[in-house]
């Protein structure tokens, strides 16, 4: 029963649509804070006693169809960046509920009403 109930209250396939073209700019992924080390000879981040590393810098890092990547964020975009990632969060949870919809029309109306 909870089944067909959560089918019920997803709302309908146009609806749900119209929701997903609204979405705007996606990112996926998470930001985190990375210090470097730049290798260079002499610089303060390669000392054997106590290195300090350069950053901290704000990345975005992600796994998108099987690939990892990453992208330096700016801390005037932080703001921005985070706005996309909540957008791309939005966008997963509407797919699920299309293919809810898309399944509790189905079983409402049969496969007749498929063009």
């Amino acid at each position: 029963m909870k089944k067909i109930n959560r089918l019920k209250n997803v709302g309908s396939v146009g609806e749900i649509k119209k929701r997903i073209a609204d979405i705007g700019p996606m990112l996926p992924g998470k930001i985190g804070i990375q210090w470097i080390r730049c290798k260079s000879k002499g610089c303060k981040c390669t000392a054997k006693n106590n290195p300090q590393k350069h950053g901290p810098y704000n990345q975005l890092s992600f796994t998108f169809a099987g690939r990892s990547s990453t992208m330096n964020i700016k801390e005037a975009d932080l703001g921005k960046a985070r706005k996309c990632i909540g957008n791309y969060k939005t966008f997963q949870e509407l797919c699920k509920k299309l293919v809810l919809a898309s399944v509790a029309d189905i079983r409402r109306a049969g496969f007749e009403t498929i063009k």
